[in-house]
């Protein structure tokens, strides 16, 4: 019994949480939940008209008591599981964490509001200013479909350009209103009264929303106001245009994703054997490969050989080795040095390097050839050095596998 009820817990955290396609009972709390969300909003805007209120009024607030309650447990169902949410922390933690998110809050004022008159019923009509929150619960349908999504990531994508385009809409709201308090002040006085009064007048001219109740009466604001329209309507289409490079980008990359997964998840590379390499005159199941580590082909002068067990391998055969790539959360940074003439670690040997126990050199590429980094091996002008560090190297490129 103790055993069956974190197990029970856990399932309904599965089931209320986004479903994966093969999780029918989830898929259908998706939906129920999706519906539940688009009929309380449609009920909400049906209400407000007299002539759907007076006909069907009772059944309206019916159907909204319904689906209030269902976002009430819905919400305390996400309380419940909201360990498995956040399971690095404590479960109260996890609560606090839920409850203080941008999408705990939404839940909880989707149904609290409702409720509270009941206990406070001086406050009715405050309290029912805050229904108005249940419309940010069609954020959560926005988890349901990964077209969607686009919409979320692409904004945090491009958040840096959106706020650096925001901010010099800023900057031109507030220099376009001084020059033109500084232009207009002598002529309408009670209109432009201060640096702040012609703030409203740049945001309806840069935004072009259209004014009337402010406007310049001299020839000089005029032309002025001409000037900044034509400004404003670039500066809006410097977002607009961020915003949908950003879709572009996402959904070709998507599209590469789809494309590509499957060859993506196997990475293959050349070996060419020598006779001092240790696997040549060795058959394949004799090299003892690590598991995941796979002989794909040998290719043997114009020939390919299939890379069974008892296949002998030759000095002159290039082997395709095959193995599972590294995942995107798994990223190994190294680094590339090109030593050039004045470089220290030119003519020496890599045993007598000044450099930090955590400084590994992975392998040296001289004209082409992969050399193996031993100790008696001599860097010379011109080697591209690739190493794994956590120091700070200077002139040294960045490689993320």
């Amino acid at each position: 019994m103790n055993r069956s009820w974190p197990l029970s817990r856990k399932r309904v955290f599965e089931i209320i949480t986004v479903g994966e396609m093969d999780d029918a009972p989830s898929r259908l709390y998706d939906l129920v939940n999706t519906l539940t969300i688009v009929i309380n909003l449609t009920v909400s805007v049906m209400y407000t008209f007299e002539s759907i209120r007076a006909f069907c009024g009772p059944w309206l607030l019916s159907i909204e008591a319904a689906t209030v309650a269902f976002f009430a447990v819905d919400c305390a169902l996400r309380l419940w599981t909201a360990k498995f949410l956040h399971p690095s922390l404590p479960e109260y933690r996890a609560v606090c964490k839920y409850i203080f998110s941008f999408s705990g809050l939404v839940d909880i004022l989707s149904f609290l509001p409702y409720y509270l008159p009941v206990f406070f019923p001086t406050g009715a009509v405050a309290f029912r200013m805050f229904r108005v929150v249940r419309i940010f619960r069609l954020f959560r349908i926005n988890a349901y479909y990964d077209s969607l999504n686009v919409i979320t990531e692409v904004l945090a994508s491009k958040r840096q350009q959106l706020m650096s385009s925001v901010f010099i809409l800023l900057v031109l709201m507030l220099a376009s209103s001084l020059c033109m308090y500084s232009i207009e002040h002598e002529a309408q006085p009670a209109v432009f009264t201060n640096a702040f009064s012609g703030i409203w007048w740049s945001v309806s001219t840069l935004l072009t929303v259209g004014y009337g109740d402010i406007y310049p009466v001299t020839s000089t604001g005029k032309i002025f106001s001409i000037f900044i329209t034509f400004l404003g309507v670039g500066m809006v289409a410097i977002p607009t245009g961020i915003i949908s490079a950003g879709f572009v980008d996402q959904y070709s990359r998507l599209k590469r994703i789809s494309e590509y997964a499957n060859e993506a998840d196997v990475h293959f590379i050349k070996v060419h054997l020598s006779s001092r390499d240790s696997w040549a005159e060795r058959t394949v199941q004799e090299l003892g490969l690590p598991h995941g580590i796979l002989v794909a082909a040998i290719q043997r002068e114009k020939g390919i050989i299939v890379p069974r067990g008892n296949v002998v391998l030759l000095p002159g055969d290039t082997l395709v080795l095959g193995a599972e790539s590294v995942g995107d959360d798994k990223h190994i940074d190294l680094k590339e040095i090109v030593l050039r003439r004045q470089n220290p670690w030119n003519g020496q040997r890599i045993r007598d390097l000044d450099i930090s126990r955590q400084t590994i050199i992975v392998m040296v590429k001289r004209k082409g050839k992969m050399l193996i980094p031993n100790g008696d091996l001599v860097l010379l002008e011109g080697d591209k050095i690739i190493l794994y560090t956590q120091m700070h190297l200077s002139q040294a490129n960045s490689i993320q596998i």
